[in-house]
């Protein structure tokens, strides 16, 4: 597949929130107009219609007042009944001047009505009010003019009957900026639930979205790499998705292949090592034995017949042979180890180490040797393999002692999921250099003939512990003797010794 022609991830997202921002954006800008009417209405309704309308209520009742106070005047002739009069007419223009300040915005027409009941109500102050309070005081008693008294009558009938349709349609317009308000504030809520359930659907549409083109290709890649790395490297690795993923998917393919290359290049030469450790135990060996034979037959058969140097020759020519037989025979040994597997069962250590101390009895009579055992856990692997381990570190302690007889401890206590063994004695040492160098096969430190040995002992035991999982490595904090440590894993459910380091 062509990773040129799919989308990267980056743009992908930027994509997804685009659309995300720009439906919120456009939702955000309703809810703010519909928010903005919602304001709109309300301020129609309480500072405007609502307030117009009280003010509407209190100028009739100054003009009730005015009326009052003239009609009391003109029947009493009392100076008091004239303070109604004059405190509503000043209540009077205030009212005026406040309604319209509060209707004119929204009902410049009813704003008109007010100006006319004011030209209405100066009208009767004029026609009647002020004529009656004139007369009644160049009189000095009551007026009992009715032909006045209804002219003014009519007048003022007259102006209530402009005020009260003023209230009317203050009350018609206060209903109809409540009905607007409900309305209004009902759109908001719609909008504000509209706008909850735009956002789960576009955020579970955005996560559908993404799970489709970034999660399920990238689940897809991640079981089939799962597949290869379990060992079915012929599984061919495809996959879908942004152009991160299929170049991803192309890369641990052609990784696939590479390893599959290695693979069959191993397994040649697995083979050609299997033709040659045949040869090595069989063909090699089989002239190495036939010299050894011959030299120890002419040994025997012209013994005192050849001089100390042809003596020497045959003897040096024997334990070459011998020593040749020896080393093939753990080259042969180290080759095997994590190429012949076989099935890894429990192990009981302390019957293990029990058989390395038996067959080394002799030699541990003959130094003088202790060793201490500490209880030894069980481990899940191969006996021979664990057992060799024991061997050459027990054994390289009993062969490289000092002149004190040999003092060897195997001991083992629990570090995690791991038993941690030792195996110390109060020998020769090694110096903190050759740390590294001991494990490596051939490697001696001493001349072959102050120590016998092969030099792949310790190279050995670390392949066993490694192919056993674990690790092997030398303690250089010790001022005496030598110490080696390793690891095995602890079997699963095991509940053993804790700590049994003595």
């Amino acid at each position: 597949m062509d990773y040129r022609t799919r989308w990267p991830a980056s743009r992908l997202l930027v994509a997804a929130v685009a659309i995300l921002i720009l439906v919120c954006a456009s939702a955000i800008g309703a809810l703010a107009v519909a928010l903005n009417g919602l304001t709109d209405a309300r301020v129609r309704l309480l500072d405007q219609v609502g307030p117009g309308r009280r003010i509407v209520l209190s100028l009739d009742t100054a003009l009730i007042d005015q009326e009052t106070g003239v009609r009391g005047f003109a029947l009493t002739a009392n100076d008091d009944f004239l303070e109604p009069y004059r405190s509503g007419q000043a209540t009077e223009r205030e009212a005026v001047a406040s309604a319209r300040a509060a209707i004119a915005p929204v009902r410049p027409d009813l704003a008109a009505d007010l100006d006319r009941i004011a030209v209405l109500m100066a009208e009767w102050r004029s026609g009647y009010a002020e004529g009656v309070v004139a007369a009644v005081r160049a009189a000095g008693w009551p007026l009992t003019d009715q032909v006045r008294a209804n002219r003014g009558k009519e007048l003022f009938d007259e102006v209530r009957g402009a005020v009260g349709t003023l209230k009317e349609q203050l009350d018609v317009e206060a209903a109809d900026a409540r009905t607007e308000l409900d309305t209004v504030a009902d759109q908001v809520l719609y909008l504000v639930v509209g706008l909850g359930v735009l956002l789960v659907v576009i955020i579970a549409g955005v996560a559908v979205v993404l799970h489709r083109i970034l999660i399920r290709p990238l689940a897809g890649l991640a079981d089939q790499v799962r597949q290869v790395s379990s060992g079915d490297f012929e599984h061919a690795v495809e996959t879908g998705g942004p152009r991160e993923t299929v170049m991803l998917g192309q890369d641990v393919d052609l990784m696939r292949t590479r390893i599959l290359r290695d693979v069959e290049d191993l397994r040649r030469s697995n083979s050609e090592l299997e033709q040659f450790a045949y040869v090595a135990s069989h063909d090699l060996q089989e002239p190495l034995r036939k010299v050894a034979s011959f030299c120890q037959l002419l040994e025997r058969r012209y013994s005192g017949q050849l001089d100390e140097r042809g003596e020497q020759y045959l003897r040096f020519a024997v334990d070459g042979a011998k020593r040749m037989q020896v080393l093939i025979n753990d080259l042969l040994a180290f080759s095997r180890v994590g190429r012949i597997t076989r099935e890894r069962v429990p192990v009981d250590l302390d019957e293990t180490v029990a058989q390395v101390l038996d067959s080394y009895s002799e030699v541990i009579e003959r130094t003088g040797a202790q060793v201490e055992v500490a209880d030894l856990p069980t481990v899940r692997g191969e006996a021979s393999l664990l057992g060799g381990v024991f061997g050459n570190l027990i054994g390289n302690a009993l062969k490289f002692h000092g002149e004190e007889p040999p003092v060897v401890r195997v001991a083992v206590e629990r570090t995690g999921e791991f038993w941690t063994f030792t195996v110390s004695d109060n020998g020769i040492g090694i110096e903190p250099e050759y740390a590294e160098r001991i494990f490596v096969i051939f490697q001696r430190l001493h001349h072959k003939d102050d120590y016998p040995g092969t030099g792949i002992g310790l190279a050995m035991c670390r392949k066993i512990i490694e192919y056993h999982g674990g690790a092997i490595w030398l303690d250089t904090g010790e001022d005496v003797g030598t110490t080696f440590k390793f690891t095995l894993p602890v079997v699963a459910g095991d509940e053993g010794t804790e700590d049994t380091d003595e």
